[in-house]
């Protein structure tokens, strides 16, 4: 895996849950969407994904039910919840926090 994958991975909650402040979603579109978002560059597995969603619905951030009336398999759609919503922000601000500090660390002469 790529540095950007090691530095990105350890913000999983905070990207899914960012996702689903745009709307429910489930798994597959998700990841099409940080594929996407990301030029391609970034990709979560799909064991990581999932372990992430189970763990933000044990801490009550998101929300799962089944979805699809159509016919073909159903689909796991996760929403965001009021903590969930909270969680996030409170994630956002740190990555910003973080974000600041390591562009003051890094900056050297020279750089654009």
């Amino acid at each position: 895996m790529s540095i950007a994958g090691d530095l990105i991975r350890g913000h999983t909650d905070a990207i899914i849950l960012a996702r689903l402040l745009q709307g429910d979603s489930y798994g597959y579109e998700i990841n099409k969407v940080i594929s996407t978002l990301s030029s391609g560059r970034f990709e979560l597995k799909e064991a990581t994904l999932y372990t992430a969603f189970k763990r933000l619905e044990e801490l009550g951030h998101i929300a799962s039910y089944w979805g699809g009336s159509g016919p073909g398999a159903r689909r796991r759609y996760y929403a965001i919840t009021p903590s969930g919503r909270e969680a996030c922000y409170r994630l956002l601000s740190e990555w910003r926090e973080t974000k600041e500090i390591m562009d003051k660390l890094l900056e050297t002469e020279g750089t654009p």
